[in-house]
Parts: C-alpha cells; structure tokens; sequence
C-alpha cells in the first residue's frame, strides 16, 4: 500500500516503474502532512491540487529524461520557489518570487515536485530551529529535543518521510545539526557547488545551499542534479559530481584527540563517537588524531569576528528601518555587527590566514576528517533558560567549515544507549564531495539504523558504477597517488572515483626516484620484471588536463598491462628519469616499500 511506501528515492523509483502513479505520491505526502500534526513544519504549503496536477503532466515514467521522476521536496524558507512566498521567518521582510530559485529550477526540470517552503532560525541565524515566530517544529526523533537549525522545516519533513529530500542552506552548520538530531543524512557541498541565485543570504561568502535525505545515495542524486556552473551567481565554481565508488582500501582519518575533543560532560555521546571510530578502524581505516584548538579558534571567528557584519548587510533594510520586526535573539545577534570597523574586518581577515596555515597542516595528515555533528543534545526548555549558550555549543564541530572551504556530509550512525540519534560529519577538502559521500555511505549502511523517524529500514545499497564511464578516464596510479598517501588529494579533489585494486602484468620493473619530498615511485616496462600492485580510479575526463598539468618529469601517461590480461592509461617513467633511482620491484608495490622504511 502506498501509506506504507517509504519515500526514498530508490523505491519511490520501483514503484514508479511498477504502474504507481505520481499523483497518488503527492495525495500520500499530504496525508502524511496532516498525520504528523506539526503546524510547525512548513511556513507555506502549495495546494494539494495544483502539485497533482503538476505531477500528472509529468507523462509516462521515464527516469532517463527526469532522473527525479515525481519525487516530492521541500524547500526552505529563505529559497525562493516561484508563487510562494519568501520570509526567511521574518513576515516584514517576505516578499513573492516570480522565478525559482537556480537550484530549485534544475530540480522541477528533472521531475521533482515542490510540496511547500519550511520553517527556519530567523534569517537562517542559529543551529537549534526554535528561533522562529512561527510555531516551532518538533523534533522527529524526540519532541523534547530542539529539531535543530537554521534548517529545522526541512530536516523533520524528510525524517518524518513527508518527502524524499529537502533544500536547506549551511553557513555555520544549519545543514549538518537538524540533520543530527533528527537522523537522516546532511550534504553540504563544496562551497560554489550550487548556486546561490535566489537564495536570501545570510554571510554571502560563506553560504551554500544543503541537502536533506534519508540516504546518501538520494543525497547524491539531488547534488549531482544542481551541481551546475551559474553565471549569474558571483560564487558559483565548476565542480565535478561524479559517481559514488567502492571504499578505497587504506584511508587516514582525522580525529579531535583527547586534550581537545568537547562533548560538555555528555558522556553518552562521547561513548557514541567512540564507536563510530571504531567502526573506521575495523574497516582498515588508520586514525590519526589531531589537536583542533586551531579548528576551534577559526569557529570563533564566524559570530565573535567581524563576519556578522555580513549578516547585517544581508538584512540591512529592515534591521534599520524595522528592527523590532527581528526576533530579539536574532536582533542581538546581528546588531553585533555595528561595533565593528573596516579595519577590525581586515583584522579578521589577516588572523583566518593566520589559523588557516595550522589548520591546513593538521588537514595535510589525513585523507578525512571524522568528527561529531554535534557535541551534545540540548532540550526546549534548555533554550528558553538560555538562548545563546546551547546555540555556541552546537557549533562546536561546525563552525569553522565553510570558513576553511570545507565540504562536508552528516551521516546517521548507531543510536545511543539513551536512543537518541548517532551522527558523525566526515570533513574534506574543496571538491572532496563525491569521496566523503562515498565513504558515508558505507557508514549509513554499516550502521543498520532506521530511515529518520519513520521506522523503515535503509534501502539496498545502490551499485556502484564498476568501470569508467564515458565521459571518464581509467587512470592507474602506483604511487603517492593512491588512497591513503599524499597526492590521493589530487585525484578526489578533481572528481577521482576509486575503482578497483589490481597488480601489473609480471612485465615492470619498479623504482624509487631521487628527490622528493614527496617520494615518488617510477614504474618501467621490461621483459624481466615483476608484477606491481596499482589502484585504478575513474578521473573526469574533463578534469584530467588539470591532473596532468600538477605531474613533473619524468613521469607520463602511458599504457599499462594488467595481470588479468587488459590494458589501462597510467604512470610510467622515462628511463632517463633512473639516474640516481633505487630498484624496488621485489616489494611488490609502493605500500609496502614504504612499510619498509618505518
């Protein structure tokens, strides 16, 4: 029966394929609208009738022309959807859009359908979604638990499986908090990745439009719909979006180490990361751990540093002409930003630069960062006691990542002894995106836990595309450049996808080349060699100019024959690159004659 139909996109897909009809999903997103009896939810909801009739003109099911086939979303109120109106949680300012928002657009173009706008932190200023004059949303997982923010709407409409996926936006953590406590999956792309055109800023700089899901697989789907290239937005970046890949076999994550990890006294939820580590080590995964003071210092930059006054300039109009239209918690917030100077904001900018250098180094010793979404749980009545306080808290593990360019994904993990939701954010690199997605979703299923509120289990786990597609190219990498080794950064950051590890045909002799640092192998074909272990990963093809402009002489690209009997492009040194090399071939690989000299 279609009540008991859970909403993720795969078996919304199945049922799709098996005669469903999309109109049928939207009467059943309604029904489940009126069940939750959380008026709190949504700001504005479109008519039931006219998002029926907008998925029956979607035609016959075809996921190849809209891969979002009559999925049903929601959208956050502070992104405009045209005919709804836009708040931002605050009634003076709103105002009625006559176009969608960029992001909006790309997915009605690939047949998702818009239910309504969701309810927010007032100008999306806070993480724990009880600043609102609008009733408050309940928590899905527990009601005495602040839903979380700025994002509160969206994140308890898809854990309470109200739609398959919701639009947030994430400039200190509003995509990765609700996403915590309500136990779904939170994507916050690489800053750029989405447009930002017709999205109300709050630190424009610092902005990026979020994604709520009960998988990561739906997570993925929706980025790669929106990850385009907008002229009319100043911020927006090219991006690759590829596939999701197979785990990588070696990974080096980072950790908060002891002296400066902060759960608050919440020793259930340092039990929780706890586990959630071991889980990594179990997988093969080395844990490094890190001292995150600089990581802690930069967080404070965002609301104690002179970045509110973006905040103030996003609302200038009606903090000045209107204040007492602002909630007082956001208005105190916000009004910071007039003790601040032109000078105190390149002051601000001269000490990031200055933390960013230590905290670059600290992110240079891991593939990842592993960190807890949140620190701690804080309840309603905590936030009436102290409005300020909890909301800080809560950005401990958050604050500091777009300041950083960091991308980031929110992953559900084992429940606490207490049943409150498990949650772990893995943390990388600008364009990072597809590898942290892939990672997470080993993580989700791994976990075994419920979709959000709902109760259903998660899907099978979607297949992972097995070769290079066609707008891809296999690349064989020997050295520095495989997972868990300096230069893999190289290769995720420019949409690099792990496909398999193999081992050359026995043909190949193998070196270790003068110079350095970083050591660099050099693999040469001859008759009496032996077989070197390699890793292939799918590089875009358009990203694979950039990948050859950052390889130095003596190295190449060539063809490599593989111990099964096929071919594949790959690192390959000029001979005259040996001079002053020693042979490694009977280690067998890099790995392990870098094992070799520990």
């Amino acid at each position: 029966m279609i009540q008991d139909l859970p909403f993720d996109i795969a078996r919304l897909r199945e049922a799709y394929q098996n005669g469903e009809a999309a109109e049928n999903v939207v009467s059943e997103c309604y029904r489940r609208i009126r069940l939750a009896d959380d008026p709190g939810i949504f700001i504005s909801l479109r008519d039931e009738a006219d998002v029926v009739a907008e998925a029956r003109a979607l035609g016959p099911f075809d996921p190849e022309e809209k891969p979002l086939y009559g999925v049903p979303f929601a959208v956050k109120d502070n992104i405009d959807v045209a005919g709804v109106p836009t708040t931002a949680a605050c009634p003076a300012f709103s105002y009625n859009p006559q176009s969608d928002a960029f992001c909006v657009k790309k997915l009605r173009e690939a047949g998702a359908l818009v239910i309504g706008k969701t309810n927010l932190d007032q100008f999306a200023t806070g993480l724990v979604g009880v600043r609102s004059p609008y009733p408050i949303p309940r928590n899905a997982i527990d009601p005495e638990i602040v839903p979380g923010g700025s994002s509160s709407g969206s994140a308890v409409a898809v854990s309470r499986g109200i739609v398959s996926f919701a639009l947030g936006t994430d400039t200190a953590g509003s995509g990765r908090v609700p996403a915590a406590l309500n136990n779904i999956v939170g994507l916050k792309p690489t800053l750029g990745g989405i447009s930002s055109f017709g999205v109300v800023p709050a630190c424009r700089s610092l902005d990026t439009v979020s994604i709520f899901s009960l998988t990561v697989d739906d997570a993925w789907s929706v980025y790669r719909t929106v990850c385009a290239y907008d002229a009319e937005d100043a911020y927006s970046r090219e991006l690759a979006s590829p596939g999701l890949s197979e785990m990588p076999p070696s990974l080096t994550v980072g950790i908060p180490d002891s002296s400066s990890i902060e759960f608050f006294g919440d020793a259930l939820q340092a039990k929780s990361f706890a586990a959630s580590v071991e889980t990594l080590r179990r997988k093969g995964m080395e844990i490094v751990e890190l001292d995150f003071t600089p990581f802690y210092d930069i967080a404070k930059l965002l609301y104690e540093g002179p970045w509110v006054a973006e905040r103030y300039a996003a609302i200038r109009r009606v903090i000045e002409t209107q204040p007492d239209a602002l909630l007082p918690v956001t208005r105190g917030i916000i009004s910071k930003a007039e003790a601040f100077s032109a000078a105190n904001a390149f002051e601000g900018a001269y000490r990031l630069k200055e933390l960013e250098r230590k905290a670059r180094a600290l992110l240079g010793l891991a593939d990842m960062l592993c960190v807890p979404t949140v620190p701690t749980f804080y309840s309603v009545s905590d936030l009436k006691n102290d409005p300020v306080g909890p909301n800080s808290n809560l950005g401990t593990y958050t604050n500091f990542v777009n300041l950083l360019d960091l991308c980031g994904i929110a992953v559900p993990m084992t429940a606490r002894q207490d049943g409150r939701p498990g949650s772990v954010t893995l943390l990388g690199g600008a364009g990072r995106d597809a590898f942290l997605a892939s990672i997470g979703a080993w993580l989700h299923h791994d976990a075994k836990v419920s979709l959000g509120a709902t109760g259903w289990g998660l899907p099978e786990p979607a297949k992972r595309l097995p070769a290079a597609q066609t707008d891809e190219i296999a690349v064989a990498m020997v050295g520095a450049h495989m997972s868990g080794l300096p230069l893999n950064g190289e290769v995720t950051r420019l949409g690099g996808r792990f496909l398999s590890a193999t081992r050359t045909a026995p043909s190949y002799r193998f070196y270790s080349l003068a110079g350095g640092p970083p050591a660099r192998p050099g693999l040469v074909r001859s008759e009496e060699g032996g077989s070197i272990d390699l890793e292939i990963w799918a590089l875009p093809i358009s990203s694979f100019g950039a990948f050859m402009a950052g390889i130095p002489q003596p190295l190449g690209i060539g063809t490599i024959d593989l111990v099964d009997g096929t071919s594949v492009k790959g690192f390959l040194c000029e001979p005259a690159g040996l001079e002053g090399a020693e042979e490694i071939t009977g280690f067998g690989g890099w790995r392990a004659y870098l094992a070799s000299l520990n």
